[in-house]
């Protein structure tokens, strides 16, 4: 009996230790193709998308699968360089920064409008947070449904306006990469259907009944 006591009790610590250094983890997730595993590896991303979820009503493989394609989960990402004369490099293309590789303006808005002042870009809550805030708004403004993937992230990558001009149309590697987008979509939310009762789960009730 005191064997037994004694092995839940390392189990439990092993538990409590994995979510505490997974909380302090920036790194990006081991298995970025696979959602489940994502939220299993981060459970304090699963906590924070679910937020997203209820504020703005975005079903969360959306900004997941345009998360992915615009840092691959890193939290300082940067964009490009650009360079003078070929090879000396000079500033960024643009200010994008972080997670959600939100620009300065765009993010500024979002701040003012949400309130959220402490928000960091490189915080995984707040540019998940950021992003169902933009969807959401895609939708008022273009009535785009926060469900599309692919007309969701033309907007995220043109503007408003951008979309409204289509300049996408202008754009045939953008148009490829918001098809991948959404095909990418798609298969979060299959993933997702699978595992998120588990993801429900209670960490105590996950290791007692797995």
């Amino acid at each position: 009996m005191a064997k037994k006591r004694k092995k839940i009790t390392i189990a439990v610590l092993a538990v409590v230790s994995t979510l505490f250094l997974g909380a302090c983890s920036t790194a990006p997730p081991k298995d970025p193709e696979n959602i489940c595993n994502i939220f299993e590896e981060r459970r304090d991303w699963w906590r924070a998308s679910k937020a997203m979820r209820d504020e703005w009503g975005v079903p969360v493989h959306v900004p997941m699968a345009m998360m992915y394609q615009e840092s691959s989960f890193r939290s300082r990402a940067l964009p490009p360089r650009k360079y003078v004369l070929g090879f000396i490099p000079w500033g960024r293309v643009s200010d994008a920064y972080g997670y959600a590789q939100a620009k300065t303006m765009t993010w500024d808005d979002y701040i003012r409008e949400t309130g959220n002042r402490r928000g960091r870009r490189d915080d995984f809550a707040d540019a998940i947070d950021f992003m169902g805030w933009f969807i959401s708004k895609s939708q008022q403004i273009n009535g785009v449904s926060k469900w599309d993937a692919y007309a969701q992230y033309l907007n995220y990558h043109e503007g408003w306006g951008g979309y409204q001009r289509r300049t996408y149309l202008q754009k045939q590697w953008l148009v490829a990469t918001s098809r991948r987008v959404d095909q990418r979509s798609l298969n979060y939310a299959g993933q997702l259907r699978g595992c998120e009762e588990r993801l429900n789960r209670g960490w105590l009730r996950r290791l007692l009944f797995g």
